[in-house]
């Protein structure tokens, strides 16, 4: 099982590509959901309304497995699948990749196209930062209140962060912590009397 996966550190912008007097402009974004895709999207069409195309490409899931290519009117297969080649190129995910054209009144036909996307796509990733992050899980523990320097412990000895506590008689802590830990943690919170966990995927 993979513990990490790479991913882009922040997002790019307006990272500019010329080809026979049309212009391409790439963005990047990490993203952890659909929602954020569409946000992103939104975003990059509101700044570039004339633009004649938004075409684009993500990757989500750890392995990818949530995917898209979308060639926004241009000739099918010759613009979001050339920017997902280099998301796949570049071994990352949790990513959008977004190539905004201006025609710039030469038609650059199917071939050119591809080269021109993949250009824009591998120029705008070559300008993040990519950066290997660890998986993590939620995990949600119950306990007693007068457990809690145990549990604060145990958190703190697996480097888990805490997202969320609820603290009455009975406590709720939710956490998350890397996956890689899951099996150990788990281990130890078995041992411990009156405390029920679960891990939330």
């Amino acid at each position: 099982m993979e513990f990490s996966f790479n991913t882009i550190k922040s997002p790019v912008g307006n990272i500019l590509l010329k080809e026979k007097g049309s212009k391409f402009l790439g963005f990047v974004f990490p993203v952890e959901n659909e929602k954020e895709v569409k946000d992103a999207l939104a975003k990059v069409k509101e700044e570039h309304p004339k633009a004649t195309h938004h075409c684009y490409a993500f990757r989500l899931g750890i392995k990818g497995e949530n995917y898209r290519a979308n060639d926004d009117g241009e000739p099918s297969g010759s613009a979001g699948l050339p920017i997902y080649n280099q998301l796949l190129a570049h071994q990352a995910t949790q990513i959008l990749v977004i190539s905004v054209r201006y025609y710039g009144g030469t038609k650059l036909g199917v071939s050119g196209l591809v080269k021109a996307y993949k250009e824009s796509a591998k120029l705008t990733l070559e300008s993040a930062e990519i950066i290997t992050k660890a998986l993590e899980s939620n995990l949600e523990i119950h306990f007693d209140f007068n457990q809690q320097n145990v549990i604060f412990t145990l958190l703190n000895k697996f480097g888990a962060k805490i997202i969320d506590f609820k603290t009455e008689e009975y406590c709720t802590i939710s956490t998350k912590l890397k996956t890689a830990e899951k099996e150990n943690i788990s281990e130890q919170l078995s041992e411990m009397q009156n405390i029920s966990y679960k891990f939330l995927d």
